[in-house]
């Protein structure tokens, strides 16, 4: 295996935003950071501090683009549409209590939402930017959302969609997909950002 190139993501979900500090799924509405979200952000540099990325990829949503730009990459980093945060249509907005009221047990991992992006969909887009990411030399910075992520994640490991309810990730925290020997694995999750 000696001379193939193989990537190791690391993976940034963006800082706080009113909507995620209050537990509202927050899919395509363009909700800012807030303040400890900007704080947050600008944190992640000392996280990413010594890696030298090849490239450097974001959701076109400015929450995650901003947390790339805070943490220092806004000259390199380029806009990848399929890091956008799954479609939650009718649910937008909703926090998972408020959707139980009407659909009783409702997870995104299980039902998906009315209206929006089913698990499939999601799929799809998280393995193209994976196959896009084959021939990436070294290290590959993802900013995007929690949702998002760890369905890329559980692709990664060659598990289905609904396997990223296993991997809990909050607001700016850093994760690192890698390699043992040739077998794709996990080898940091969840990891906040120092905050000063």
């Amino acid at each position: 295996m000696t001379g193939r190139r193989r990537p190791r993501l690391y993976l940034v979900r963006h800082g706080e935003t009113e909507w995620a500090r209050l537990g509202r799924h927050t899919g395509r509405t363009d909700v800012p950071l807030t303040a400890t979200g900007r704080a947050q952000a600008q944190a992640i540099a000392g996280r990413l501090a010594g890696v030298q990325f090849s490239r450097v990829l974001a959701s076109p949503l400015s929450r995650a683009l901003e947390t790339a730009r805070l943490a220092g990459y806004g000259d390199v980093v380029e806009i990848e549409p399929d890091l956008v945060e799954w479609d939650y249509g009718e649910y937008e907005g909703g926090t998972t209590p408020e959707i139980r009221r009407s659909v009783p047990g409702w997870t995104i991992w299980g039902r998906g939402p009315r209206g929006g992006e089913t698990a499939e969909d999601v799929t799809t887009r998280v393995d193209r930017v994976l196959a896009g990411l084959v021939g990436a030399n070294g290290a590959v910075a993802l900013f995007a959302h929690g949702h998002v992520l760890r369905v890329l994640t559980a692709r990664w490991l060659g598990l289905p969609a609904s396997e990223g309810r296993l991997f809990a990730l909050g607001t700016a925290t850093v994760s690192v997909l890698g390699w043992e020997r040739e077998a794709r694995v996990v080898e940091r999750w969840n990891e906040p950002p120092h905050l000063p």
